[in-house]
């Protein structure tokens, strides 16, 4: 696999032209293309939707009976697959 970056121009008719020369002749080949706008905001990190205190506020708040994990009952044995 080989990977190449390269910066182009899309013209004012929208489409983008590439022309890449590679080292593999008359194969079919895969072909992944990523546009990203280099002249564009950069996007914008959205505030978190957790308060910066909310987990040391929270931790260990829970007032009610005490939790306790149950039995797990017995593990189901079933057949090998190899």
């Amino acid at each position: 696999m080989q990977s190449i970056k390269l910066n182009s121009h899309i013209g004012s008719d929208g489409i983008l032209r590439l022309d890449i020369p590679v080292d593999v002749k008359n194969a079919d080949i895969e072909v992944v293309v990523t546009v990203k706008n280099i002249n564009s905001e950069p996007e914008k990190v959205t505030k978190s939707a957790w308060s910066p205190d909310f987990f040391t506020k929270t931790a260990g708040a829970w007032v009610g009976e005490p939790l306790k994990r149950e039995l797990q009952g017995e593990y189901e044995n079933r057949e090998e697959l190899f």
